[in-house]
This record gives structure tokens, C-alpha cells and sequence, in this order.
């Protein structure tokens, strides 16, 4: 009864009508697999255990953290695995720490497991810590806390209104030294 039990069917090749369908499906199916191809996603690239890495990485895609990374980190989505060590910046849209990081976290969703440990402030949209997860420094909501590359700084210093200037942070480091109890990363 349904067209497309009899495409996929194995019918009989005699009859012109069974030779037709086969060409309209063999004329969808190219049509198909481009319009697939750039939906499918590619897998995520992973870091191996036994990998250690110094320098910065960005991508648009999928990256997947099992060894040691010593620098900034970019991508889509972020997976630091439970052995993991990362000791730099973090941006993503989705981060998901099991391991450890050391240093400032960015994403629209940050995901702390019960195994994280985390050093940093956490710039976030949305957050979900697990019972268990060890974390260490602020915590700051932002609607678009990928793009505030400055305002990461922000948060902290509430009780200075009115330090806005950019002389302020490198001209005097003993008033930066009062600040960096802080905002300081080991």
C-alpha cells in the first residue's frame, strides 16, 4: 500500500514501472547524502593520555582532553577527562570538566563532575556542579560570557567603582597585589 514499500522492495526488473522507481530513488539518493553530509558532525578530536601539549589550541569543533595541555584552549565543545590536566584559559560553548584546570573557565554551559577540580574563575551562563567537585575561585553569570574577553575581570572588583582606566592595572602593582588575593592564579 505505501510507496515506500515498494521502492525498497526487490521487485521484479521485467515491468518498466520497477525500473523507473529504481532510477527516481538512485536520483534521491545523491540529493541525500551532500544535504547529510555537511549536517553530519564530525567526532570529537582526542588529546591521549600520553599526549602533552604546550601552545594554544582552537577549533570550531569537538575536542576531547585525556593528557596534559599548557596553554589556551578554544572550541565548540570540551570534554577535560578525568586524568586530564589543563593549565590555561578554557572557552567554549559546552565545557564538561572531569579533570583538572588551572585557570580561568568560559562557556555557555560549564559542567564541573563529581572528579573536577578546578582552580579559576568560571565565566558562565549556565552551571552545574556535581557533589563532589572541587573548585576553587569565583563564580560569574554572563549572557554572552564568550565574547567578554575583558569583562572576565569584571566581577571581581566590586568594591573599586571606579578604576575603570587602563593605567591603573599596570602602573601600580602594589594596589594590584591588594586585588590579585583575588583574582590570582597559582
Amino acid at each position: 500500500m505505501f510507496s515506500k514499500s515498494k521502492i525498497n522492495e526487490p521487485g521484479p526488473k521485467q515491468g518498466g514501472e520497477a525500473v523507473s522507481p529504481s532510477s527516481e530513488s538512485s536520483m534521491n539518493a545523491p540529493k541525500t547524502n551532500p544535504s547529510t553530509s555537511p549536517k553530519a558532525k564530525p567526532p570529537a578530536s582526542i588529546l591521549s593520555a600520553d599526549l602533552t601539549v604546550k601552545g594554544n589550541l582552537k577549533t570550531t569543533g569537538d575536542i576531547q582532553i585525556e593528557g596534559n595541555i599548557e596553554g589556551d584552549i578554544r572550541a565548540h565543545l570540551l570534554t577535560v577527562g578525568e586524568g586530564a590536566v589543563v593549565k590555561g584559559e578554557v572557552m567554549a560553548d559546552d565545557v564538561v570538566v572531569n579533570g583538572r584546570v588551572v585557570g580561568r573557565v568560559r562557556g555557555l554551559k560549564v559542567r564541573l563532575t563529581s572528579t573536577a577540580r578546578v582552580e579559576g574563575d568560571i565565566i558562565h551562563k549556565t552551571i552545574a556542579i556535581e557533589s563532589g567537585a572541587h573548585f576553587e575561585g569565583s563564580v560569574a553569570r554572563r549572557d554572552d560570557p564568550l565574547n567578554n574577553n575583558s569583562g572576565g575581570q569584571q566581577p571581581r572588583p566590586s568594591g573599586t567603582p571606579s578604576t575603570p582606566s587602563g593605567s591603573t592595572p599596570s602602573s601600580s602593582s602594589s594596589s594590584a597585589s591588594s586585588t590579585s588575593g583575588s583574582t590570582s592564579e597559582s
